[in-house]
C-alpha cells in the first residue's frame, strides 16, 4: 500500500495523470517516490509509442512521429521541455549563482530558451525518422525510460542548490538513498535490455552513455549553482533522451 501511494505521488508530480485526492503533498513522500520516476519513463515512453504505432497505419511516419512526441508533451504537460528552457536561459544569461536561479524562476521564456526548445524538439524529430519503422516504438519505450535514471542518477551524486527552496516550478526530490537509486536503475535500464533482445546486443552501449552525462551535467551545475535544481533536472531528461537516440543510430550504422 505505501509503495502503490509512493508510486502514485510520482504519477501525480510527473504527468498531467489524475489520481486520486487522497494522496497529499510531503517532501518526504515525493523524496522516495523519486525511484519510479524512471518507470514513468515506461507510462510516458508507452504511450507515444502507442501513438505511433496507431497512426502510422493510417498518416506518414514523419507525421506520426510528430503525433508521437505531441502526446508524450502533452502527458508530461512539458514539465521537462520547460526545465530544459529555463535552464538554456538561466545559464545563458546568468553569469552568477544568484542570476542563474534567479532567471529560472522568471516564467517567461528568453532567447536562449527558445533556441534550446527549437534544436531539442527537431534534434528529436530527425533523430526518430531516421530509426526504422518497427524499431521507433521500442526506442520511444527505452529513450524515455533511460533518460529518467540520468535525472534520478543526479538526485543521488549530486545536492540540490536552492538555499531557500523558492521555486517557479513543481517541487522536486531533492535526495535518493543507495536502494531507491539501485530500484530507479533497474526501472531505468529494462527496457534497454528488452531492445536489445529483439535486435542487436550492441544497443546495450547505450547503457555507457549515462556516466559522462551524469558526470559533466553535475560538475556544470555545481560549478555555476552548487547542484541541480528541478529545471536542471528536466534538462538532464532532455539531453538523455537525445544521447539515447543519436547512440542508437551510431550503433545501427555499424552492425
Amino acid at each position: 500500500m505505501k509503495q502503490w501511494k509512493l508510486f502514485l505521488t510520482a504519477i501525480m508530480f510527473y504527468t498531467r495523470i489524475p489520481v486520486t485526492k487522497n494522496i497529499s503533498f510531503s517532501e518526504e513522500l515525493l523524496n522516495k517516490s523519486t525511484k519510479y520516476f524512471p518507470f514513468i519513463g515506461w507510462i510516458v515512453g508507452g504511450f507515444g509509442a502507442l501513438i505511433f504505432y496507431a497512426s502510422q497505419f493510417i498518416f506518414p511516419i514523419s507525421i506520426s512521429v510528430i503525433l508521437s512526441m505531441v502526446s508524450t508533451i502533452l502527458l508530461t504537460g512539458a514539465f521537462h521541455e520547460d526545465g530544459l528552457a529555463d535552464s538554456c536561459d538561466a545559464f545563458g544569461g546568468g553569469w552568477t549563482k544568484e542570476k542563474i536561479l534567479e532567471i529560472m524562476k522568471d516564467s517567461r521564456i528568453g532567447t536562449y530558451g527558445t533556441v534550446g526548445l527549437i534544436l531539442i524538439l527537431f534534434t528529436k524529430y530527425f533523430c526518430l525518422t531516421s530509426v526504422t519503422v518497427e524499431q521507433i516504438p521500442f526506442v520511444l519505450f527505452a529513450g524515455h525510460a533511460l533518460s529518467r535514471y540520468s535525472a534520478t542518477g543526479m538526485i543521488f551524486f549530486s545536492k540540490y542548490a536552492r538555499d531557500d527552496a523558492k521555486s517557479k516550478s513543481k517541487p522536486v526530490g531533492k535526495s535518493l538513498s543507495a536502494t531507491d537509486n539501485l530500484i530507479a536503475f533497474i526501472f531505468g535500464t529494462t527496457p534497454l535490455f528488452l531492445l536489445s533482445i529483439n535486435y542487436s546486443y550492441w544497443y546495450l552501449l547505450i547503457l555507457i552513455t549515462i556516466v559522462p552525462i551524469i558526470y559533466f551535467l553535475k560538475r556544470y551545475f555545481e560549478k555555476w549553482i552548487g547542484g541541480f535544481t528541478g529545471d536542471g533536472l528536466g534538462a538532464t531528461q532532455q539531453i538523455s533522451e537525445i544521447v539515447f537516440y543519436l547512440t542508437f543510430i551510431i550503433i545501427s550504422n555499424f552492425i
